[in-house]
């Protein structure tokens, strides 16, 4: 199988050296995140396409599609049928195969280009497959000018393409064509659609969390950030940087105004931020703020928050409303994880202040202790986020199950994407789906005299859940391992 792949519009038209930089960023991009999936694809390309030739008889085209749309900077997949010349009929024959389906009840149109020396014209082969797919399907008619299918054939010299099936791209530029920038992640809505949007733009992020209290909260973001990466930003490495902020919560509660407690623990995250930033190379900050959704999220406050850095602060929510990021969470996988996630607010002022002045916020800053917050920045954690799930460490250990009985019940907590690429199937055991964010609330309604067995690829995250569900007395949970 071929594919044919289209950069995103805005590639197009650079000047030819960023043009010319960005495309070697998607080929490479596409080069390493494919050779996972089969060492012998190959991807070469020009300036405005990048073709990737895919081994026959190896069921990969879902999984590589499936893993193209996902890459930043591509704006079409164009499946296309590669095939030697023998005659027009064969061609023919092959556009039925194709098409025949695809055009009933729709209007179509034939386009052929040729390359070379041919003993018949474009326009003949065009009426030749055209009269041929009327006569193989149903279609509407004919539509030169805006057919709903468009049957698209090159000829070049003993050879011929059939453009198949287009799949739209995620667009923006290609992963690390851009700089590097610095998350803000808390594992809510707002902060992971923010990082999905940045990483899409081209911009390479690390993920900055600070811990404002308990390890639920801290593991259910590990989740988050390593799904997203894994999904999206893949092609290059990050980092995982967990700040311990609870000293600094204890600060601002004990020596700052309450009405000014939201805006100055945005501020102090951002100073935080600006240090860490400029230690990985980062040229600026992202967070998932929309203005007004919340008190600290005022104009007024936005700006007295952002004055505490030097860096620029970019915000790719400030106008969406919750419904519209939500549907960006839903799109992109995320919003389960948020829906369940732990959050633990760190500072509840009864009476915030919407419009602060930054004098007073200041004078407020100024009767804390500084060390505080030096002393968090410099025992924070720095992670590769592919080893995320790896190093997260959890409080009971689990007994791992090689070869399930026959009654026990093998739970695969995998997200639904991962189930349907690679399905689970045991002959002699019950297989039930509950992804790990329903996990919790679930598990109540099974039966409790059954053995259960939790299930994922790697064995990371039902090693993790199992000892969640364990710690909160569980006892009959363990985990499958299968050997190889």
């Amino acid at each position: 199988m071929k594919l044919l792949i289209r950069p995103a519009p805005e590639v197009a038209i650079k000047s030819k050296p960023v043009r010319r930089q960005q495309m070697r960023h998607l080929r490479q991009n596409i080069r390493k995140l494919l050779t996972r999936l089969d060492g012998d694809i190959h991807v070469e390309g020009a300036w405005d396409r990048v073709d990737v030739d895919v081994p026959d008889g190896r069921s990969l085209a879902g999984p590589v599609i499936d893993e193209l749309k996902r890459i930043p900077g591509i704006s079409t997949i164009q499946e296309i049928g590669v095939y030697p010349w023998v005659s027009m009929d064969d061609v023919a024959e092959k556009a039925i195969e194709a098409f025949a389906d695809r055009i009933n009840g729709k209007t179509f149109a034939v386009r052929v280009r040729r390359h070379g020396n041919h003993s018949f014209r474009s326009i003949d082969l065009e009426r030749l497959v055209g009269t041929a797919l009327f006569e193989a399907s149903a279609p509407t008619g004919v539509d030169l000018g805006k057919p709903e299918v468009e049957v698209r054939i090159e000829i070049q010299d003993d050879g011929y393409h059939i453009a198949h099936r287009k799949h739209r791209g995620a667009g923006g530029y290609p992963l690390g064509a851009v700089e590097t920038v610095m998350t803000l992640v808390s594992g809510g809505y707002d902060s992971s659609v923010a990082a999905y949007l940045m990483m899409r733009r081209g911009l390479r992020s690390h993920f900055l969390f600070f811990r404002l209290g308990g390890p639920a909260h801290e593991t259910g973001v590990r989740q988050v950030v390593h799904y997203i990466w894994e999904r999206y930003g893949a092609s290059h490495g990050a980092k995982f940087i967990s700040v311990p902020f609870e000293g600094v919560v204890d600060e601002i509660m004990r020596s700052v105004n309450q009405r000014h407690w939201g805006v100055v623990l945005k501020r102090q995250m951002l100073k935080a931020a600006s240090e860490i930033a400029a230690l990985n190379n980062a040229s600026g900050l992202v967070t998932g703020d929309a203005v007004a959704q919340v008190s600290s999220q005022t104009l007024s406050n936005l700006n007295v928050v952002d004055r505490a850095s030097d860096e620029v602060v970019l915000r790719p929510l400030i106008s969406m409303d919750k419904e519209a990021i939500i549907n960006i969470a839903r799109e992109i996988g995320t919003e389960p994880f948020a829906r369940t996630m732990p959050e633990y607010c760190g500072v509840i002022s009864r009476k915030p202040a919407t419009r602060a002045k930054l004098h007073r916020v200041e004078e407020d800053e100024a009767n804390m202790d500084a060390q505080v917050l030096e002393q968090a920045i410099a025992t924070r954690q720095d992670t590769p986020v592919n080893r995320l799930l790896d190093t997260t460490k959890t409080p009971e250990e689990v007994e791992l199950v090689h070869t399930p009985d026959v009654n026990d019940v093998i739970i695969d907590v995998r997200h639904p994407s991962e189930g349907e690429q690679s399905p689970l199937h045991l002959t002699s055991n019950r297989v039930v789906e509950i992804p790990f964010y329903e996990l919790s609330e679930r598990i109540r309604s099974l039966p409790a005299d059954r053995q259960y067995l939790l299930y994922c690829d790697r064995g990371t995250m039902s090693r993790m859940h199992a000892c969640n569900l364990k710690a909160e007395g569980h006892a009959n949970i363990k985990v499958y391992a299968p050997v190889g």
